[in-house]
Parts: structure tokens; C-alpha cells; sequence
């Protein structure tokens, strides 16, 4: 019985893309001041707290601006979604006390963060706006088959709604990491939306031949408006070897560079983020 119940749920999982989200990554700054009724953790946790506030704020106001949903449904979603959003700091990149004239011992502190909108809700959004390219950053990854036997060669797919960055990882039955995208031999990873992109293509040297060990493998894509945080990598003939830990690719990827503001420079553009992938199973 526990045996079919694994079948069954291995092949509910190579009938799916296992991992897809969709987020938003900015920069923010929040403050805090001590008075008579916060300790200084307090005030910290607090100013904290702030500059979640004004992520979600920065990129409600952004997605808003870059996006034209013509269904209302749609748009009602849109903002729903946003209006439920979770935030996660990806790195403070400042902190420190200072005095105010008026309010005395004050905190304040800058974080890179990913506001991440209610999932159902992108979803709808998502389903009913398919390549539409003012719709947030959408990416769909895939493979030409779900099961592979040795000597098959593996081709993948991607396709996003408007312009993107990626990086593609291919994580096989061994625990192996490799980088398929950028390679040595392809650095650009910038690819057009509304159009089919094959993996391996082009100035690609490489093939995905299947080989032992055998089962269950995943490949997975991440995405963004701009350019994606760098991680550790050793050349390795056609493809490049990850060096980072698993664990830590995906927070390492979402360090993305944010474009600045042409009519301000302090400030930075928003990034849109995307994270897919697809499992697929090999053997003999």
C-alpha cells in the first residue's frame, strides 16, 4: 500500500511544475525612535517592521504603474494579492543608532527585500493573463518528456511574458548541481518574452544525455527583470559546476542588482522575480 501511495505521488509530481512563484524584490528603509515606551530592541524590531511597510507599499506602487490588466477580475486580484503580501529580508545593507534634535535616540535600517503576494491570488492572475507582457513577470519551464531512459536526450523549454533574466540548475539523481544557464560557452542570459527558448541551443556545447544514477532529477529556473545575484560556479566543460550549497542558490539568486532610478539615483527600480521548475524521472 505505502509503495503505491509513493508511485502515486511521484507521478502526481512529474505532472506538475513543483516549483513556481512569483515575487517582487526592492529596497527600503524604516525608523524608529526610542521615547519613553520602547527599549532599544524595541525600537529596532520596530523600525523593522517600517521598512517591511514601505517594501510592500514601493512595490504596490510599482506593479500598479508597470502593469495594465484590462480585466477588472484581473486587476482586483492583482491588488489583492499585493494588499496580502508576506515580506522577507534578503540582506540588510545598513543600521545604526543616531541622535534627533527632537526625538532623541532613533534606529534606522536598509534592507534588500522580497515582497511575496498571496499565492491563489497570483495564480488567477497568472491563468487569466497567459503571455500578456504588463502582467507581473511570469516564467513557465519545461522538458519534452516527464521520463527518460539511458541515451535519451533531455531538451528544456522556457518561455516568459516579457524580458528576462534566468538561471537554469539541473539537479540530478546524484545531488549533483549543474548551471546549464549562463554556461562557458553562452554568458547571455538575457532572453525576450513571448518567445520559446530550447535548452541546449545555439552556442551551447553540451548535450543532456541521460546516464546513471538514475531517478528522480529536477531542473529549475530562476528568474528576474534584472540581473541575478552571483553565485559560486567552476567551469566544467560545457556547463559550469555549482559550488554554492543548495540551501543557499536560491537566497544567494534573489541578490539581484537593482537598477537606479533616472530621476533619482538614491532610489531603485523594483525587480521582478520568478522562480519555476519541473522533476522528471530517468532509468535504465
Amino acid at each position: 500500500m505505502t509503495r503505491i501511495i509513493i508511485v502515486l505521488l511521484i507521478n502526481l509530481l512529474l505532472t506538475s511544475n513543483l516549483f513556481a512563484s512569483q515575487s517582487t524584490i526592492t529596497e527600503s528603509e524604516g525608523y524608529a525612535c526610542m521615547g519613553e515606551d520602547k527599549s532599544r530592541k524595541q525600537t529596532e524590531q520596530t523600525a523593522l517592521a517600517d521598512a517591511k511597510k514601505k517594501a510592500i507599499e514601493q512595490v504596490s506602487t510599482y506593479i500598479k504603474s508597470e502593469t495594465h490588466v484590462k480585466n477588472f477580475e484581473l486587476e482586483k486580484d492583482l491588488t489583492s494579492a499585493y494588499a496580502n503580501a508576506v515580506v522577507k529580508v534578503i540582506q540588510e545593507t545598513g543600521k545604526g543608532w543616531y541622535k534627533d534634535s527632537s526625538a532623541g535616540d532613533c534606529y534606522k535600517v536598509k534592507i534588500k527585500a522580497e515582497v511575496i503576494p498571496d499565492e491563489k491570488a497570483m495564480k488567477n492572475i497568472s491563468i487569466g493573463t497567459g503571455d500578456e507582457p504588463d502582467a507581473p513577470l511570469n516564467v513557465k519551464l519545461w522538458t519534452d518528456r516527464k521520463e527518460y531512459k539511458q541515451g535519451d536526450k533531455i531538451k528544456i523549454y522556457l518561455k516568459g511574458n516579457k524580458p528576462f533574466f534566468a538561471r537554469v540548475v539541473y539537479k540530478d539523481a546524484g545531488g549533483n548541481l549543474i548551471q546549464l544557464l549562463p554556461n562557458p560557452y553562452c554568458e547571455n542570459n538575457y532572453f525576450n518574452g513571448g518567445v520559446v527558448y530550447e535548452l541546449p541551443s545555439g552556442n551551447d556545447k553540451f548535450d543532456l544525455e541521460v546516464s546513471p544514477p538514475f531517478g528522480i532529477e529536477n531542473i529549475k529556473a530562476y528568474s528576474s527583470t534584472s540581473q541575478l545575484g552571483e553565485i559560486n560556479l567552476k567551469a566544467d566543460g560545457g556547463v559550469y559546476q555549482v559550488t554554492t550549497k543548495a540551501k543557499d542558490i536560491s537566497s544567494r539568486t534573489r541578490g539581484v542588482v537593482l537598477k537606479e532610478k533616472e530621476a533619482d539615483k538614491e532610489k531603485k527600480i523594483p525587480a521582478e522575480f520568478s522562480e519555476t521548475g519541473t522533476i522528471i524521472n530517468t532509468g535504465k
